[in-house]
């Protein structure tokens, strides 16, 4: 085995075991995706406003982890075939919320759909119990970055 000129150990790294699974999912929820005529982006935007309700451009690619411009193409693709609507909001005028509309419900049942299966998948040979053991695992790494996060924005 040769030496490696950038050194890591990335069998020790929650970060890294993470990032691989979060990458293999969202491969395998897109390849099952593309057939039924949804983008993986276009998936996480009716999820997040399943999940949250109406939100503004601004939160919806915050939520997603990309720049709003990015956001726009994705929001203009779903508008255009009937999906989401774009209302100014009532308190600032300035900002856009985001809302689903009647149209957008065979979309989200075949991402539905997919999810269920892909997350079959991705849990296969763990038992329940293991199942609600990483759920509570992984909920414990999010609060200590989101802790991190809140304490370096705060000092």
């Amino acid at each position: 085995m040769t030496k490696r000129l950038l050194e890591y150990d990335f069998e020790n790294s929650v970060g890294y075991w993470i990032c691989t699974a979060s990458h293999a999912f969202q491969r395998a929820f897109n390849e099952e995706l593309a057939p039924q005529g949804v983008t993986y982006r276009q998936a996480q935007v009716l999820a997040c406003l399943a999940l949250e309700g109406s939100l503004s451009q601004t939160d919806l690619a915050d939520r997603m982890g990309i720049e709003p411009p990015t956001l726009v193409g994705i929001l203009d693709r779903m508008e255009r075939d009937g999906w989401i609507r774009r209302d100014g909001d009532k308190t600032d005028r300035r900002r856009k919320l985001v809302l689903p509309t009647a149209a957008a419900k065979p979309a989200w049942a075949k991402v539905v759909s997919v999810a269920k299966r892909v997350r079959e998948r991705a849990g296969r040979g763990l038992s329940p119990v293991e199942l609600a053991q990483l759920k509570r695992l992984l909920e414990i790494v999010q609060a200590n970055l989101q802790q991190s996060r809140t304490e370096r924005e705060a000092g």
